[in-house]
């Protein structure tokens, strides 16, 4: 397969400087690039990247993204009044990358979620380009059921126009799950179309992401964990993620293993998880709860057991493949994790990959902690789940290989 010559602009809403880019934007840009892909970037930067820190971040990350022949543009993303604020972002992008269009001889946009595509639907019409609507979740279904948007109020029926529209004029259409794919299909604006199809999970870098015994047992004597049973949970607390379920669950779990021991990875809000255990009378000494480095969150992991992620369980999340779960099972961590969300309840049982909470009730946690007991006891369990990493989460063998592939197919396309 030969991407050589293809000129693409790659638009996100989200901006580099931000986690989400770093991990689940530039890796995938800089593998394709090195496949022979021009690209050219334009993001959407909060305001810490006009401050002067941030405008020195940015022409450093321009200089390093040059030398892998992808070119970096920038404008300044505008939160609110939220609505008003989108649509100058979205006039501003339009403007902005039909100069880039010009300039660099762009023959195909791919745009990542609903506001990027809102930009290159005016992209292609006028200049007649391939278009890729990598729809990375189901925007308007996600503020609906995270309680900020009304059913067919004004915002996400905009929002979903827009959505339609894009859908009707995508050339390649990427999910992140196998099993939004028979409902988005049967969508207005895909109804009774062959599209290309690929599903892209959120994958992780496994050279980055991977068990070493010398970070487990670093960790473990600063932490002063000696040989007890360690849970893990990696990332923000609240919103999507159930941070009162989880401690609830701990809290059954140490019903059953005595010695066990919760470590929370937080940025931020750790004194509310201290205040969760406290209500349920759950020793300090039985969990640590500390905000680190992204650089270092590889090595925690590997000190840890057993990886946990409780998402509220709707119809949006189908749609979902939370980035943490590949990186606990890069690190060779078995999951613990709920029934509902994206692919997740093929992944645990038939990968075997860890167990699924299928109640968020007292009587799941139960079974869930004594299922999760026999898995752990297998010998070979970390080599098993890193494996899974390996076969369905890699960044490199399975994402950029299946964008490749999608590149190829789209532009071949008559």
């Amino acid at each position: 397969m030969t991407l050589a010559g293809q000129r693409v602009l790659y638009i996100s809403y989200n901006g580099m400087l931000d986690a989400l880019g770093q991990s689940q934007v530039l890796p995938y840009l800089r593998e394709l690039s090195a496949k022979g892909v021009h690209f050219t970037l334009l993001s959407f930067e909060r305001a810490g990247a006009f401050t002067a820190d941030g405008e020195s971040r940015c022409k450093e990350l321009q200089m390093a993204l040059s030398a892998e022949n992808i070119e970096w543009h920038y404008l300044k993303y505008h939160q609110r009044p939220s609505l008003p604020a989108t649509i100058y972002d979205v006039i501003a992008g339009i403007r902005y990358a039909a100069r880039l269009v010009k300039r660099n001889r762009i023959g195909m946009v791919h745009a990542r979620a609903q506001i990027a595509a809102t930009i290159a639907l005016g992209l292609k019409r006028r200049f007649k380009l391939k278009l890729i609507f990598d729809l990375r979740g189901l925007m308007a279904e996600e503020y609906v059921d995270a309680g900020h948007w009304r059913m067919n109020s004004i915002p996400y029926r905009l929002t979903k126009t827009m959505e339609r529209r894009a859908l009707s004029a995508a050339d390649g259409v990427v999910t992140l799950t196998q099993r939004i794919w028979p409902i988005v299909k049967d969508w207005p604006g895909l109804r009774g179309r062959d599209v290309i199809h690929e599903v892209v999970p959120c994958c992780t870098d496994l050279e980055l992401f991977k068990f070493r015994q010398q970070d487990r047992e670093r960790r473990r004597k600063e932490l002063n964990l000696g040989d007890r049973f360690v849970v893990v949970y990696s990332g923000s607390i609240d919103g999507w993620y159930l941070t009162e379920n989880m401690a609830d669950f701990f809290l059954e779990l140490l019903q059953q293993v005595r010695d066990a021991h919760f470590l929370w990875l937080v940025p931020a809000g750790q004194q509310r998880i201290r205040n969760l255990m406290d209500e349920r009378g759950i020793a300090s000494t039985a969990y640590t709860v500390q905000s680190v480095p992204s650089r270092d969150v590889a090595s925690f992991l590997s000190a840890s057991d057993a990886g946990l992620a409780l998402i509220k369980p709707c119809f949006s999340k189908l749609a979902s493949s939370p980035t943490k779960t590949a990186e606990y099972l890069a690190c060779g961590l078995p999951l613990i994790i709920n029934a509902g969300i994206g692919d997740s309840d093929a992944l645990v049982t038939e990968e075997n990959a860890g167990v699924l909470i299928h109640h968020l009730n007292r009587e799941g946690y139960a079974k869930a902690a004594r299922e999760f007991q026999s898995l752990t006891g297998q010998p070979d369990i970390r080599q098993r789940t890193r494996a899974v990493a390996a076969k369905l989460f890699d960044v490199r063998r399975v994402g950029v290989e299946r964008y490749a592939r999608l590149y190829e197919r789209v532009r071949q396309d008559p």
